[in-house]
């Protein structure tokens, strides 16, 4: 049930998933990336089978080095979505160690950058007209 978005070191990857976009769009996606941001597109017929006859896609270029260079080195996109936390207080796991000893088991590797930031991204829809906020995050809402 997870919501999976692609993190992308940048945006020439874009129309291998996402369908023709304006330039309204392009502007604010060019101007806010990378960033904090996860937005949502209107998707492709490409997209990979792990998004199951969904009309859209999220798309990231995060500002964090270390995510940007593994997707350069592996020379394309990778899929990914945020580790929701079983405690009520936590939103997210960011702790590496807790992170390792949680999902050890269930992922091939699990690369320590330090602690994250407990703030998700935050979430824009931009498939229709007007931008709509879907989960306000770490990154300003004032980019619109």
């Amino acid at each position: 049930k997870a919501n999976f978005s692609f993190i992308c070191e940048n945006l020439s990857n874009l129309s291998d998933y996402v369908r023709q976009i304006d330039n309204q769009t392009f502007k604010i996606l060019k101007r806010n990336l990378p960033g904090p941001y996860t937005f949502i597109l209107p998707g492709n017929n490409n997209l990979p089978s792990v998004f199951k006859k969904k009309k859209t896609v999220g798309i990231r270029v995060p500002d964090n080095n270390i995510c940007r260079a593994l997707v350069a080195g592996l020379g394309n996109p990778i899929i990914s979505t945020s580790i929701k936390d079983d405690d009520e207080v936590l939103e997210y796991t960011t702790d590496p160690e807790l992170i390792h000893e949680k999902w050890d088991k269930l992922v091939d590797i699990v690369i320590d950058g330090g602690y994250g930031d407990n703030i998700p991204s935050t979430v824009i829809d931009l498939t229709t007209s007007e931008p709509e906020v879907l989960r306000e995050g770490k990154g300003s809402l004032e980019i619109l």
